[in-house]
């Protein structure tokens, strides 16, 4: 006598009978293309802050072991520099402003800070102006600009979020590229700012001023 197989489908599922004995239920419909993966498929570099691309994989998000810039993790907060450098800072850039060169500033902003001010100087001119403002009508504001042949540029502020704090320290990073300088606040990407002064050799000086005390300023070069 031949077997004989049933097959019944329900809401989804389907059941199957030998010769009137329940084998098994199973669901007739795909599987989600990766169904392992939280609310569908993952971001293109979902260990990225803010999305930013893996090409340089020593960037906030990405750290390997061999950079250990954050001792102990990746805090949200850094710990208060014991040191104090002289503000208003000046730093010379011996061979300008070029690729994959990072630049990691650490400091304390004051408890009743106004505003914290960082400029990348080319002779008179002006390549990148970074003014966070704490208080402009009544709202914090981060304000990104250049100055060349003594005409500024179009402001940039729209941002979806302010990382300074009054009285309590900060690390910035600036990895700069060919095309853009690009910031992190405390292990977090914060903004991009495209070149608009493209003579990025002759940008040779680095200002910071204000409200703020500074404990350290590093410059590197990612390989």
């Amino acid at each position: 006598m031949s077997d004989s197989i049933n097959k019944q489908t329900q809401g989804g599922k389907t059941a199957l009978q030998m010769n009137s004995v329940f084998l098994c239920n199973y669901n007739s419909g795909q599987p989600a293309t990766n169904p392992t993966w939280p609310g569908g498929q993952p971001a293109a570099n979902p260990t990225w802050p803010g999305g930013q691309p893996a090409a340089n994989p020593t960037w906030p998000g990405g750290q390997p072991a061999t950079n250990p810039t954050w001792p102990g993790g990746n805090p949200s907060q850094p710990a208060a520099p014991q040191n104090s450098l002289v503000v208003p800072y000046k730093q010379t850039l011996p061979q300008g402003i070029y690729d994959k060169l990072l630049i990691t500033i650490a400091g304390t902003i004051k408890p009743n800070a106004k505003m914290i001010t960082l400029d990348f100087l080319a002779g008179n001119d002006l390549a990148f102006h970074f003014n966070p403002r704490f208080n402009e009508d009544g709202k914090k504001v981060i304000v990104r600009n250049s100055c060349v042949s003594t005409k500024w540029g179009k402001e940039e502020r729209e941002l979806q979020q302010f990382p300074f704090v009054q009285g309590q320290p900060f690390e910035m990073k600036i990895l700069c590229t060919n095309n853009e300088f690009k910031v992190a606040i405390n292990n977090s990407h914060l903004l991009e700012f495209k070149h608009r002064f493209t003579n990025l050799r002759a940008i040779n000086v680095l200002h910071i001023y204000n409200d703020l005390t500074l404990s350290n300023v590093q410059m590197q070069t990612l390989s």
